[in-house]
């Protein structure tokens, strides 16, 4: 939408009538504008399907989906924004099947956005884990048998399904997740960079590696689309990369975990409630384990049961920590913790490292993390994840054989 003051670029609408959002029930529209702290006047019109004309409210607030600290605070930046439309009480007990977004109000609508309200029916419970996976860029990389691996180990852990958006990946990758999304196990939303930001795949791919803010910036539309899309079918949401995982110490899976640390991170009173309960992560490096050649036992295409050797310390308390998410609590989300959240001030639990830890498997350490070489010093054998070796092997070869990437027995 182009306005007096900007252009919009509309990703998703959602209604959000969660109980604890104070404003009441609210179409939200996520989106990325091309200035910072707007003050523009603009409206939404709500189409309902029981209504021949729209209704016409005002656009309540520009909620920032960015810290301004993290870069690219500027003007003619494209920015990414949750704006909030109230409900009018006419019609608080309808759902809106569209919206437009419009300067004035009776300006005739350039855009219509189906408004996302998938609540499950009556007395269908909701699930607990559903995983979240950002955009996906890997035009070159055939990371395929790895993939499965991190799914099905995600899976044994718990997850009810994973959501995927996918920029340009590896003809291997839409392999493995087409196998997954005939399962039901997975779900694949294609997604694009808006604006003048680049779509041809070389070329995007070599733009996200030189834009590094931009692609931060980019990354947080799809992970707040996972979360209005689903708020209202799962209780968690964790933002993972396909490289990490939350890995329970003393319990054989998420659920578990969550039962034992729910007593433990229950605030004091007159405290708002938990918002997301992160765990600290630590570096299982390539580096590391290159001299020590195969593990026994472990297909040796397994990359997360063969790397069995882990820095000794985790990174600094909140440093790259992920989380699972309150689905009732949290507004807007950062790859690694909330932004803003309802009902409160946002509340994160550090889950004890006895109990949980994020494991993440990479080549080295961030670029940005300064005390990378003194987390390799001493490096430790951990083969935690072994708990799971058995079944998830077998899953593994299955699929892989599955989709010929073994040969069959």
């Amino acid at each position: 939408m182009r306005s007096s003051a900007g252009v919009f670029h509309m990703f998703g609408a959602y209604l959000d009538a969660r109980n604890t959002s104070r404003i009441g029930p609210a179409v939200r529209i996520l989106a990325v504008h091309d200035r910072i702290a707007p003050t523009l006047a603009t409206h939404c019109q709500l189409w309902f399907e029981e209504l021949e004309a729209p209704v016409v409210v005002r656009v309540l607030e520009y909620k920032y989906v960015w810290n301004s600290k993290w870069g690219n605070y500027r003007d003619h930046v494209l920015q990414p924004y949750l704006l909030a439309c109230v409900l009018p009480a006419s019609v608080r007990q309808l759902v809106p099947a569209s919206v437009s977004l419009v300067e004035n109000a009776c300006d005739r609508a350039t855009n219509n956005l189906r408004v996302h309200y998938d609540r499950p029916p009556p007395p269908q419970p909701r699930k607990e884990f559903a995983i979240c996976v950002k955009g996906l860029d890997f035009l070159h990389e055939d990371l395929s048998v790895r993939l499965v691996e991190w799914i099905e180990l995600v899976l044994l852990l718990g997850a009810d399904k994973i959501f995927f958006y996918e920029l340009q990946v590896h003809p291997n990758i839409t392999k493995v997740l087409d196998h997954y999304v005939r399962e039901g196990s997975v779900t694949v939303t294609p997604v694009t960079l808006p604006g003048g930001q680049p779509n041809l795949p070389g070329l995007q791919h070599m733009y996200l590696k030189k834009k590094l803010t931009h692609k931060r910036q980019m990354e947080l539309i799809p992970y707040n689309d996972c979360l209005y899309r689903h708020m209202y079918q799962y209780r968690w949401l964790a933002l993972l990369d396909i490289d990490e995982v939350i890995v329970p110490m003393e319990d054989p899976d998420w659920s578990s975990l969550m039962r034992r640390v729910l007593p433990l991170a229950a605030p004091v009173d007159g405290k708002p409630p938990r918002s997301s309960y992160h765990a600290a992560n630590l570096y299982f490096l390539d580096s590391l384990g290159h001299a020590h050649g195969w593990e026994d036992g472990v297909p040796q295409y397994m990359h997360m049961l063969q790397h069995v050797t882990r820095t000794r310390n985790f990174t600094k308390p909140g440093q790259y920590v992920k989380a699972f998410h309150e689905t009732d609590r949290v507004l807007t989300l950062h790859n690694h913790f909330p932004l803003a959240c309802l009902g409160g001030a946002c509340s994160t639990y550090a889950l004890e490292t006895r109990h949980a830890r994020l494991q993440h498997y990479r080549a080295d350490c961030v670029a940005a993390l300064k005390s990378c070489a003194e987390l390799k010093t001493q490096p430790v054998r951990d083969e935690a994840l072994w708990r799971w070796r058995e079944p998830l092997v077998a899953r593994v070869d299955a699929v892989l054989r599955a989709l010929a990437f073994l040969p069959h027995r």
